[in-house]
């Protein structure tokens, strides 16, 4: 059998270096291209494979074409999974959407410049990101469901443009598959002020860092059908991954034989709102076709996460449970100190009366007020119950039978029209003409729209007017009222602008 040649992104990162694993495992059957940069650390992680001919490693960069042209020339499959991602992504946010954009615009360039780009297999990886805050009860999601980017959030913006660069490319082969957030042993290592940026009672259905990697090596498989490309998925490990976050720090803390987070954090250090986070309605389709979950239960993943790190972790573990309580409460003043942390620390928020912050992350100061402590705050899990967004048009026709009224529903109930006055029935990848409520026009592919959930790209985040969005636009409107009090008075107008451009200049 002839080999293929998969050409990897990001495999020094979390979910790249667990893809690399994965088909260096069957490298009898691909040779491997990795683009990465030529660091210290890259160089010393990568060595051992160095002098294997079924590994070539481009020395490189994402930004630049040159890199990027070498890297894709000659390749069959090109899984894109490199890019900035957060917490550096929150402090370089220029940075993260000129490297992310430009990534993406690089690869498929690069792409359609081979002899026959219609043989060739993209795979672009999204981000749960990309749909934001659907804290209960909006918090059953699926694709195509509203593009909404939390306020702040300069890595989402970065990854829907860049997902929009390969949907709307023209290319033949393409997929964008949104990850969730990865479980993998270092995250019980990372102190962040970020650990505090989301809601106690906000959900997520997580992904494991060796599903994901599965993931990545199963759809080079030559049994993925044709049906499989030119959409959107999204990535998670299925319903026993569906937890809150509190019980993600009970796990979390658990695996490393520490007691309640109530002896570790106080309740008003985490955030209310404006996160990322949701359960897929969804997520068992990519399995279906690509085979990818372990289906571990979720606590003995994080006993076996534990096991991976350095075992001063974990010592907690192996003494009573009073000396457990003990070690929180000496913790506790530490991790203090993270959520004070000057720019991102929700403390250091509350401290400065930050009023920017403040208004995206909790409504008001006295919503954060109200927090409380943890005997008056009341931790919930949201509804088993499904249920589905409207998406403006009749879900139950085939694909192949939308037509140009179903177009215009869409539209509709998006507060604008679509301007086209006439597409192919089912044809879902020639762009159409649109006008959003406020306005403007554009051109987007029916299945950008429908299937992606996005909209007029000059809209959507900035400058995160989402209290008027939700005014002219009942589809935007299902995933933002839910959610916020028409009496918040939010600052998300040229105030924020202010304090945005007053924070990038610290880059």
């Amino acid at each position: 059998m002839k080999k293929t040649t998969v050409a990897l992104t990001g495999a020094s990162g979390t979910m790249g270096f667990q893809g690399f694993l994965e088909l260096y495992a069957r490298k009898y059957r691909h040779n491997i291209v990795l683009l990465l940069r030529s660091s210290e650390k890259n160089r010393k992680k990568f060595m051992p494979y160095l002098n294997d001919p079924s590994v070539k490693i481009i020395w490189g960069d994402l930004t630049d074409y040159e890199s990027v042209l070498r890297f894709v020339t000659g390749a069959d499959y090109v899984l894109h999974v490199g890019g900035m991602v957060s917490p550096a992504a929150d402090y370089f946010p220029r940075k993260t959407i000129r490297t992310n954009v430009t990534a993406a615009t690089n690869i498929v360039r690069a792409i359609k410049a081979q002899p026959d780009p219609d043989s060739i297999k993209a795979v672009y990886i999204g981000t749960v990101a990309e749909t934001g805050d659907r804290n209960p009860p909006i918090h059953w999601a699926r694709t195509g469901d509203p593009i909404k980017i939390s306020v702040y959030d300069h890595y989402a913006i970065s990854k829907v443009k860049a997902e929009a660069i390969f949907a709307e490319s023209g290319l033949k082969y393409w997929v964008s598959l949104r990850q969730s957030g990865i479980l993998y042993p270092a995250i019980l290592k990372n102190m962040d002020p970020i650990m505090f940026h989301v809601p106690i009672n906000g959900v997520l259905e997580w992904a494991t860092v060796e599903d994901s990697g599965r993931l990545l090596a199963n759809l080079c498989e030559p049994d993925v059908p044709e049906t499989f490309w030119r959409k959107f998925y999204n990535i998670g490990s299925g319903k026993e991954y569906r937890i809150t976050n509190y019980e993600f720090e009970e796990l979390l803390l658990g695996a490393l034989g520490l007691p309640s987070p109530k002896l570790l954090f106080d309740a008003n250090w985490f955030i209310l709102r404006n996160f990322h986070g949701q359960w897929y309605v969804d997520s068992d389709k990519l399995d279906e076709i690509l085979h990818f979950r372990a289906n571990i239960p979720i606590k003995q993943y994080f006993n076996n996460m534990a096991k991976a790190v350095p075992p001063y972790y974990r010592a907690a573990k192996a003494l009573p449970s009073f000396l457990g309580s003990a070690i929180a409460a000496a913790a506790k003043p530490f991790m203090q100190k993270i959520a004070q942390t000057e720019l991102y620390g929700t403390l250091h928020w509350k401290l400065t009366k930050n009023p920017h912050r403040i208004s995206a992350y909790y409504g008001t100061e006295d919503d954060w007020n109200k927090i409380g402590t943890w005997e008056t705050f009341k931790i919930q899990r949201p509804t088993e119950e499904i249920t589905l967004l409207d998406h403006g048009y009749d879900e139950s026709k085939p694909d192949s039978e939308l037509d140009i009224e179903d177009m215009r529903k869409a539209a509709a109930f998006r507060g604008g029209e679509c301007l086209s006055e006439s597409m192919v029935k089912g044809d879902l990848f020639t762009p159409l003409k649109w006008r959003s409520a406020r306005g403007n026009e554009f051109e987007m592919t029916p299945n950008l729209v429908l299937k992606g959930g996005h909209w007029c790209p000059e809209e959507l985040p900035w400058p995160w007017d989402y209290d008027t969005e939700a005014k002219i636009n009942p589809f935007f409107a299902q995933v933002w009222k839910p959610l916020h009090r028409e009496d918040e008075n939010n600052f998300y107008d040229e105030t924020i602008f202010k304090g945005f451009k007053d924070y990038e200049e610290k880059e």
